[in-house]
């Protein structure tokens, strides 16, 4: 039996991995504008980050994480050992607990510094039942600004998501944007007593789950996606009546600063997020129709209190997330295709096997010069050549015979004319650096080499 991808992986083929290319160039070009700078941190990290930054209570945590370790370490652990926190790896199931490792670690922000604006973007990864929409690697790209409190900088991030998913083509009427504001450390602890007094009195209606969420942190019950709990949770005690003034108004500042940008959004009081390390500020972006319950293409929020969490001194922070996969089914049920293959700029076709090496040569040129070239590396006859530039989508074939090598040209058919003319070959390279410039224009390709 041939061996396959793990459950819950799949493969990004060519056209598919140059979409993935193009969406992380797209997020760079666009977080750029708001200066946000490249980081790359590892795939797996010590457990006890995503423990204490996102939470025992939440299901990444306590059901979804995968570990790994080393063999010698498994050894220990077979024989009744223990190991060292430090050889306790997890792989990485969201970025921004390492981002914030990362931060403190090589202190990006210092005290009195300006925030730091980082960006990322790579794989991700959950034990979660495989199902369309998710899956056990999936793909992210995210942002995270640490070092300023200000609702501006929430605000902006918002609307640079936003826009975003316009330069992706996700069309802006099937979406929405969910807010709402979880408060601090001053205001909810009392909301959370009052949620939990609240599941206390319906615990007959809640799963286990939800039961074993209320002891740890009760605001995850809102997750859940079981209806019978969404169903109970609809009538919990909302965030909105238990703000303090200062998350108050933070969170009017938010949405004041969105208004301004003629950014349209939902207040959603049951919006927790699915992280224990979000504060105030939290939102969601929901793909309206054709992605069934795994509707969710990003979303993100505040987290003031993470930094110390791993270790920092008190450092404020903002980030997103947006899912690869969850924006190309959004990107999909709009009609999008992923755009093919681009077209082989030069294919050089040898009469026979006498004159392999010249048009190996002119192919190296090409490329050389910045072109894309190809050529036959199977013998096929002249006829399937052609074949196979048409399959490339080639611009141009150039034909190389004994009688051409012996007379010192190549013949040139422009693929879209059909119009062929003899060029001499010391004087290709000339030519292949002037179809380089005109390669962006069609019309100006076309009589360059359509000219006598």
């Amino acid at each position: 039996m041939a061996l396959r991808a793990p459950e819950g992986t799949r493969d990004l083929l060519p056209d598919e991995q140059r979409f993935w290319t193009h969406f992380k160039q797209t997020a760079a070009d666009i977080f750029g504008r708001y200066g946000y700078q490249p980081i790359e941190t590892p795939l797996f990290e010590q457990t006890d980050l995503f423990v204490r930054g996102i939470g025992e209570a939440t299901d990444v945590v306590s059901k979804e994480m995968f570990s790994a370790i080393s063999g010698e370490n498994l050894k220990r652990l077979l024989a009744g050992e223990s190991i060292k926190a430090k050889s306790r790896l997890s792989l990485r199931p969201e970025g921004t607990a390492g981002v914030v490792r990362a931060v403190v670690q090589n202190d990006l922000v210092p005290q009195g510094a300006a925030p730091a604006k980082l960006m990322y973007a790579g794989p991700m990864f959950r034990a979660e039942r495989p199902q369309k929409g998710r899956q056990r690697q999936f793909n992210q790209v995210g942002i995270e600004c640490l070092g300023a409190d200000e609702p501006t900088v929430d605000a902006e991030g918002i609307i640079m998501l936003m826009r975003f998913y316009e330069a992706i083509g996700i069309p802006v009427d099937r979406t929405r944007l969910l807010v709402n504001s979880m408060g601090c450390e001053k205001c909810r602890p009392a909301y959370r007593d009052a949620v939990k007094a609240y599941m206390d009195e319906h615990a007959d209606e809640l799963c286990e789950d939800c039961l074993r969420r209320s002891e740890i942190n009760p605001l995850r019950a809102f997750d859940c996606k079981k209806e019978g709990c969404a169903a109970v949770m609809e009538g919990a005690p909302k965030i909105s009546d238990y703000l303090c003034d200062d998350c108050r108004a933070h969170y009017d500042a938010v949405k004041r600063l969105l208004d301004l940008a003629g950014i349209s959004y939902i207040e959603d009081s049951r919006l927790v997020r699915g992280l224990d390390y979000y504060t105030r500020t939290v939102f969601e972006v929901q793909v309206v129709e054709g992605m069934g319950s795994q509707n969710a293409i990003g979303g993100g929020g505040r987290y003031d209190k993470l930094t110390e969490e791993v270790g920092g001194r008190p450092t404020p922070g903002f980030g997103f997330a947006l899912g690869y996969e969850r924006c190309l089914l959004a990107l999909q049920a709009a009609g999008m295709e992923l755009p093919g293959r681009p077209p082989c700029d030069i294919f050089v076709a040898s009469v026979d096997d006498s004159v392999r090496e010249v048009s190996f040569r002119i192919v190296q040129a090409a490329r050389d010069v910045g072109l894309t070239a190809e050529l036959d590396h199977q013998h096929r006859s002249l006829k399937s050549q052609f074949k196979l530039a048409d399959k490339l989508n080639a611009v141009l074939v150039m034909v190389l015979g004994p009688d051409e090598l012996a007379s010192g040209v190549v013949k040139v058919r422009n693929m879209q004319t059909h119009h062929e003319r003899t060029v001499e070959l010391k004087a290709l390279r000339s030519l292949m650096e002037r179809f380089l410039g005109a390669r962006c224009d069609a019309a100006a390709t076309g009589q360059l080499f359509d000219q006598k």
